[in-house]
């Protein structure tokens, strides 16, 4: 029962990662004011792009190079409708989430290499022999590096955010752009830069979704609602890094979880397990949501002409 507690923590803390990465980019995006509601379809591509790299170049650094560049290519055109056509938020997310599953599996079926064998996927950063130290050697020392940049990340997002004047303007961006744009910032290149930013970070969420342990890309939709788990998140933790990642961690050890449980009990109906992140995303959201902050102009389109 112990292992298998420890094994839960230890997936739990893995599954995490991905989506704390994700919720790197997309606190800024909606601190801005813009609901990247792409960001679904922008981590299959990541999950596809870090695979695909990674077995025909055979390198992971040059796997992740190239997630960056479409994850900044997918975040430019999400920014372009958005903020300059002030298309809707959520059309224009659902538009590229439907694009993006389509494409991911049609391009993944042209790929007969990587569909029969394994990509090579990110290394851990400590000896083999510290990962039999009992518990804090699965649980820690046996995680691939991407999950330690993960837990790094949510730090470097609130510093940014609360102690950088790039962060002090995405606020004040978010909040009023109006009173920005009469200071004399730039309103429309800010969302670009924060909108971009959630498409990098999302990207690489898929990167890490795929190449943190299995190095293996699963047609029909690999992300599997992991993108709205992570905007369900942001919600949850008030637009804060650190608080999101934390309610990101809390979805991950239920994923985890509903595998375990699937692997110990045939009684109950694994779609039934399926269900628990799910689950758990509504209850957090109707627990919480009353108490968020929510940024002033989140998800409202800006006009310049109205300044």
């Amino acid at each position: 029962m112990f292992s298998i507690i420890v094994d839960w923590l230890q997936a739990a803390l893995r599954w995490a990662a991905p989506l704390i990465v994700v919720s790197f980019g997309e606190v800024f995006a909606e601190r801005s004011g813009v609901i990247n509601m792409g960001i679904e379809g922008i981590m299959l591509f990541g999950a596809l792009v870090g695979v695909a790299a990674s077995y025909y170049l055979d390198s992971l650094l040059l796997a992740v190079l190239l997630t960056i560049l479409v994850g900044a290519v997918l975040g430019l055109a999400v920014a372009y409708l958005t903020v300059s056509r002030r298309a809707n938020q959520v059309v224009t997310g659902l538009m590229i989430n439907m694009v993006s599953l389509g494409a991911t599996d049609m391009i993944f079926a042209m790929m007969s290499e990587t569909r029969q064998n394994r990509a090579t996927t990110f290394p851990t950063i400590f000896p083999a022999s510290m990962h039999d130290i009992p518990v804090i050697g699965p649980l820690f020392f046996s995680q691939p590096v991407s999950t330690w940049i993960a837990f790094i990340l949510p730090f470097i997002a609130a510093y940014i955010l609360y102690k950088t004047r790039w962060g002090l303007n995405v606020r004040a961006v978010g909040d009023n752009p109006k009173a920005s744009a009469t200071a004399g910032l730039s309103v429309i290149g800010i969302k670009y830069q924060t909108v971009i930013l959630s498409g990098i970070f999302a990207c690489l969420g898929g990167c890490v979704l795929s190449l943190a342990e299995v190095g293996y890309f699963s047609a029909g939709g690999m992300a599997a609602g992991r993108g709205f788990i992570v905007m369900a998140a942001c919600v949850v933790g008030g637009w804060d890094p650190v608080r999101t990642a934390l309610i990101c961690l809390i979805f991950g050890a239920a994923d985890s979880a509903q595998l375990r449980i699937q692997t110990v009990s045939s009684t109950i109906p694994y779609q039934f397990l399926q269900m628990l992140p799910y689950v758990v995303t509504i209850v957090a959201l109707t627990i919480m949501v009353k108490h968020s902050l929510v940024p002033k102009t989140w998800g409202a389109a800006y006009d310049p002409k109205d300044v």
